[in-house]
Parts: C-alpha cells; sequence; structure tokens
C-alpha cells in the first residue's frame, strides 16, 4: 500500500519555510503523514461575510473556494477529504510526530489526538490520549517537532489489522480556535509498518510539554492565596519529571 505524503522532518521543514512566505502557515504531521497539502489560505473575511470558507462569485475551479483563515481551521481535517493513498499505522497504536509552530500565537497550544474508526470516519470522537499543552520559543512561528513514540489506541477500542481509520491532530490556540490536520491509515503488523527513526520523530529541545489539570474553584480558593500560589509553583516541576519519562 502507498505510503500517503509521508515526509521527513528535514522535509516537513523546508516545505513549511516555502509556504510561510506565501499563506499562513498552520501544522504539518510529520508521521505517519498527512491527508496532503492544506497550507492554503485565500481571500479576506470581507469577501465571505465572515465566514470560515465561501465558493467565490466568479469561480471556474476546485481551487475557487475563499479561504481567509485557511483550510486547516476546518473541521474535521482542515479541509482536506479522505486520501485513497493510506498510511499504514500498527494494529496496537505507534508513534504520531508534528510540528505545532507554523502559525503565529503559538507558543502554547493545546493539543488533541483522536481517533475515527472506518474508511469515512462519521467523527473524530475517540480520544487517543489525555489533551495535553505544548510550550513554544515565541508567539511567531517557528520550527520544531514533537513526538509521541507510541500513542495507544482509545479505550475499550479494538481493531483488526486491515481496519481503516483516520486519526486527527488538533492544535487549539490561546484564543480557543482550533487547527485541524488528518491522516488516513490501515492497521498492519509492526513489521509491516515504515520504521520510526530520529529523523521521522523527535523532540525538539526548544519545545517542552504539560499534562492539563482541573481545579475546582469555589470561594475557599480565595481564601488560601499562598497555598495556591504554591501549588503552581510545584506542578510544573512534577510535570517535567513525570512527562519526561514517556520519552
Amino acid at each position: 500500500m502507498t505510503r500517503q505524503h509521508s515526509i521527513g522532518s528535514w522535509w516537513a521543514i523546508v516545505i513549511s519555510l516555502f509556504f510561510a512566505t506565501v499563506a499562513r502557515a498552520h501544522t504539518i504531521i510529520v508521521y505517519p503523514g498527512w491527508r496532503g497539502n492544506n497550507l492554503y489560505s485565500n481571500g479576506t473575511v470581507e469577501e465571505t461575510d465572515g465566514l470560515s470558507v465561501k465558493y467565490a462569485s466568479n469561480a471556474t475551479g476546485d481551487r475557487d473556494y475563499l479561504y481567509p483563515f485557511g483550510m486547516q481551521w476546518l473541521y474535521p481535517c482542515g479541509g482536506m477529504p479522505m486520501s485513497q493513498n493510506r498510511t499504514k499505522w500498527p494494529v496496537k497504536g505507534g508513534a504520531v510526530s508534528f510540528q505545532p509552530g507554523w502559525f503565529p500565537g503559538h507558543k502554547t497550544a493545546l493539543i488533541y489526538i483522536n481517533l475515527g474508526i472506518g474508511t469515512v470516519p462519521l467523527n473524530m470522537s475517540l480520544p487517543m490520549l489525555s489533551p495535553f499543552q505544548i510550550t513554544g520559543p515565541t508567539v511567531e512561528p517557528y520550527p520544531g517537532t514533537f513526538c509521541m513514540p507510541q500513542v495507544p489506541l482509545p479505550p475499550n477500542i479494538t481493531v483488526n489489522v486491515g481496519d481503516n481509520a483516520t486519526i486527527q491532530v488538533v492544535e487549539i490556540a490561546k484564543h480557543g480556535a482550533a487547527l485541524y490536520n488528518c491522516v488516513d491509515i490501515t492497521f498492519a503488523e509492526p513489521e509491516d509498518v515504515e520504521q520510526v527513526t530520529r529523523r521521522n520523530c523527535f523532540n525538539s529541545s526548544h519545545l517542552t510539554a504539560q499534562y492539563i489539570y482541573t481545579v475546582d474553584v469555589d470561594k475557599s480558593a480565595a481564601a488560601h492565596p499562598q497555598m495556591i500560589s504554591a501549588g503552581l509553583f510545584l506542578i510544573p516541576l512534577l510535570l517535567v519529571g513525570y512527562f519526561g519519562n514517556l520519552f
């Protein structure tokens, strides 16, 4: 089976640098691949009457839809249809690697990795990991790759070799807007899957990750400012050590 738009991290950086000059660049799934190039934006918000996408009034071809914010803002897969060339991915779970920094304002972002079952999934409602936050070096676009060497299947989900599915990577900016990217996969035995290497799955030194915790907010919180401050100081230290064990 042909591997779907899979690229080494060095090639992804070259592509991203190119599109950063001609479009509003976003995210790229480096491994296991992506549906296709959706690093594309055109038109203006005025032309679409505030919509994320609109058919141009003088449309004559496939690229005549207007995406003033960029294609990747469109759920579920950044405006890209299902791919005919699927990527093989391990039947027990495997690596996912992506580049998060090709859009301004993503010094911090929340990351979701979801699974949709079937050739054309009805939705992407099966979380593969708990959401986590990434922190980059700047609010401006930046290079860098983030790798998770072993992303498991969602809880209570069993698949077989030959089954089709789609992996969705979601990056949520600090203002709540989300970027979507997908890779269409076919589950396979590990020995039949492209090898994971330090070229296609690695963690850049200037990117860090933190788990997300929830805390009840009530009136009692205001009475313990010192306790809260101490807790907020300790949590990042604990997270660094705990998250480091994953890699």
